[in-house]
């Protein structure tokens, strides 16, 4: 059984409402939000306006992953959200550390994120302390891209890293989930899916949300 955790960046933003309301009435468990600045990343997604527009409408626990520069400004305000998880990037945070102690501190649970070129051995000292892994299986900054195949490798050695550490992180995986990759993910030892364009494109997305939680 896998988290699934539909990202609203796919979602139809000219009736967010009723998408919305579509993860609620599904069975996704979390609603992944990603905020982009066009600086750490090349692309803009939306920002706290929308975000608590989305904070008021959505039932599910909202999974908050920040693409941008300093994060650590911001986890008051994705706190005030309600959020449930705050994801930080790896390459954005000076003070990782104190960032994830900081998050912790609000109320939230506090994840970290890799780009494909990170290797996971850079969460070594970090492991334990985290709640979730998030690897990203593109290149973060735009969705709809194709699955990077060495990502399933990354997936086998994080497993074995929080297994050897005695870590409770949980390892989500963002980019390229279809029906093909999602299995594939699931067998190397993911426990959360992030779907964006294969849920919310296709013809029946709560279904599509059942076929990924049941691999």
């Amino acid at each position: 059984m896998q988290i699934v955790s539909p990202s609203l960046l796919a979602a139809n933003f000219g009736n967010l409402e009723r998408d919305i309301d579509m993860i609620n009435r599904s069975n996704a468990d979390w609603l992944h939000l990603d905020v982009m600045d066009g600086v750490f990343v090349p692309n803009i997604s939306f920002g706290f306006p929308v975000l608590k527009a989305v904070a008021r409408l959505c039932k599910k626990p909202l999974d908050v992953h920040l693409m941008i520069v300093q994060p650590e400004k911001f986890i008051k305000q994705v706190a005030d959200l309600g959020a449930m998880m705050m994801n930080v990037h790896y390459e954005a945070c000076t003070h990782l550390h104190r960032t994830i102690q900081e998050i912790h501190d609000a109320g939230m649970k506090a994840g970290v994120t890799l780009n494909p070129s990170s290797p996971v051995c850079l969460l070594e000292d970090i492991i334990r302390d985290v709640d979730m892994v998030l690897l990203m299986t593109v290149n973060p900054g735009f969705g709809g891209q194709k699955f990077i195949e060495h990502s399933l490798d990354k997936v086998r050695q994080l497993r074995a890293m929080i297994e050897r550490t005695g870590s409770h992180a949980l390892i989500e995986v963002d980019g390229g989930v279809n029906a093909t990759t999602s299995v594939q993910l699931a067998e190397a030892g993911t426990d959360v899916l992030v779907a964006g364009s294969f849920v919310f494109g296709a013809e029946n997305p709560e279904e599509r949300i059942n076929q990924l939680r049941n691999l």
